[in-house]
């Protein structure tokens, strides 16, 4: 069979099922990996491993079974030193076996962001038991965030606002962190106006940003997104000028997910993910090309046409509310009734806060492309069996 690329996507939930879609449609081979059979971008994809990724002889394994022409992880929980060895032996790691170890823990990528590229960030210190979470929150002040340094979709997340719910915040965060290791970010808490995300392109001609992406969350993990989100000419040149350093210390190329709080003028660096957006769900409606055609087109080396622009578009999660082996939808025409756009990730089991689709809106200013998937999203019933 030909190809244009062979790829070997290490993760495969909603936002690897959209990038499996973008590489397909530009001729890829891709065989997609994760813990667990019928995941969503397995379903669109060549091939499929099942394994942990954070099994690093699997994952050595997959590796050479396949002879990728490039490596993508979907996710931050992958064994990233080996991912560095076999770099060093010559495969091609998306954007960069450093770009995948730094950003798999929020430690390590806040220590280079804030030390060694003097971003803009909040106080923070790290804590690895309660009595250094008590010294981390003393240090920061009150109220503060508490999250495990590698987790995923905002689990373990708090935000403390008294002394009395620091030991439940620990609590918290060590039951829903990932990988092996018990240690805490305890960061101050921004008093921000707004959040975004930038989505920011590193290619082979250089750094492309995206128009910013507000987003709202819930218990740390976004429910809704919009796209451009309003910002002053100088907050959006400092968060550009931010997210260029950092993806260029980064290296490779593909799409980087940087999120930035926003109060005024000032922009305060958050995280960053080596890889698309879970709020840029949104470039799905808003953009001629997506955050995964960009993705892909960067990895690729093709070209990208700037500047990117966005049409008023939002975008807001379907999510389930309990535990479930089977379920179906329902509600899909209802939801679509008023131009809405809804996209099932297919994903095989349900359980509460697992976001399950998502609905999509354009409209001619960004309250009703919001008003109208919202709306959309609550229309979807799931039924479970």
């Amino acid at each position: 069979m030909s190809h244009t690329a062979k790829i070997l996507l290490l993760g495969s939930g909603e936002l690897g099922r959209e990038f499996t879609i973008s590489a397909k449609r530009l001729g890829c081979h891709v065989t997609a990996c994760d813990s667990y059979a019928g995941a969503p971008a397995m379903q669109m994809a060549d091939a499929c491993e099942v394994f942990s990724m954070l099994d690093g002889d699997a994952l050595r394994t997959a590796i050479a079974r396949h002879a990728p022409d490039f490596v993508v992880p979907e996710v931050e929980a992958i064994r990233t030193e080996v991912l560095a060895e076999l770099e060093a032996e010559g495969v091609n790691i998306v954007p960069s076996a450093r770009a995948a170890q730094l950003t798999m823990n929020r430690d390590a990528i806040r220590d280079v962001a804030a030390q060694e590229l003097g971003l803009t960030t909040s106080r923070y210190r790290y804590a690895e038991s309660l009595t250094e979470v008590l010294a981390g929150a003393d240090f920061t002040g009150l109220p503060c965030v508490i999250k495990p340094v590698m987790s995923s979709s905002g689990k373990g997340q708090s935000t403390v606002r008294s002394a009395g719910e620091l030991e439940a915040a620990w609590d918290y965060a060590r039951a829903n962190m990932r990988g092996d290791r018990a240690r805490v970010i305890v960061e101050q808490f921004v008093d921000f106006d707004y959040e975004i995300t930038l989505l920011t392109v590193r290619t082979r001609e250089g750094v492309i940003f995206c128009p910013p992406i507000g987003h709202r969350q819930e218990r740390g993990d976004y429910r809704e997104s919009w796209q451009p989100a309003a910002m002053s000419e100088a907050a959006i040149a400092a968060a550009q000028d931010m997210a260029a350093k950092v993806v260029d210390d980064l290296g490779g190329y593909g799409l980087f997910g940087v999120e930035f709080f926003v109060k005024g003028d000032e922009v305060i660096f958050s995280e960053l993910s080596p890889r698309p957006h879970d709020t840029g769900m949104v470039t799905l409606i808003s953009q001629n090309l997506s955050e995964f055609d960009l993705h892909a087109r960067a990895i690729l080396g093709l070209p990208i046409p700037a500047p990117i622009r966005a049409r008023p578009a939002a975008s807001a999660v379907i999510l389930a509310d309990r535990d479930s082996e089977t379920l179906t939808y329902d509600g899909l025409a209802e939801a679509m009734a008023d131009g809405a756009d809804i996209r099932i990730f297919g994903k095989p089991t349900a359980r509460p806060y697992r976001r399950m689709g998502v609905a999509l809106a354009a409209a001619g200013n960004i309250d009703d492309a919001r008003r109208i998937a919202a709306e959309a999203a609550g229309k979807v019933r799931l039924i479970y069996g």
